[in-house]
């Protein structure tokens, strides 16, 4: 069903998940990729820079738009090991990506059919979305996360 590129996109996006987990963040990682080159890479920072909307999404939207010199990134496929939340699903769509390929649905806050479906909204993008790719690995690196906060009894 998926591509072995879209495998290995994913993978990316998986180390930068591995990030945030042995950072103590939740975690998320991303990897925007356009014309067959990676423009964008990033994981969770919201403890470390004390900032909600430090996603992995938000993030590597910057560095993405930041390379093309361009607010709107035409033409990048998207590769994360969550499905984006409504904030990050509303940068997505105001940055014009083409394509989103997600691990793991996320049915707390998932914004592309898990608990929302924001192309279903009068918007003037959409974009093609792809879950499930990885799905088992991504969705494992998440429920060890919380696992381990609920051992801990921490607060996240």
């Amino acid at each position: 069903m998926f591509s072995k590129i879209d495998r290995v996109y994913m993978t990316e996006a998986l180390k930068e998940a591995q990030k945030a987990f042995d950072a103590d963040e939740v975690p998320v990682g991303a990897v925007i990729v356009h014309k067959g080159k990676v423009i964008g890479r990033a994981h969770n920072q919201i403890k470390m820079l004390k900032d909600p909307t430090a996603h992995a999404e938000m993030i590597a939207i910057t560095q993405a738009a930041s390379y093309l010199e361009n607010e709107r990134l035409p033409g990048a496929r998207v590769y994360v090991t969550i499905e984006p939340c409504m904030m990050c699903a509303g940068a997505l769509i105001l940055a014009r990506v083409e394509k989103l390929y997600f691990g793991a649905a996320d049915p707390r806050t998932g914004a592309f059919g898990s608990v929302v479906d924001i192309n279903k909204k009068k918007l003037n993008h959409k974009i093609e979305v792809m879950g499930g790719v990885l799905e088992e690995e991504c969705g494992l690196l998440m429920k060890e996360f919380f696992k381990k906060k609920r051992r801990g009894r921490l607060v996240v």
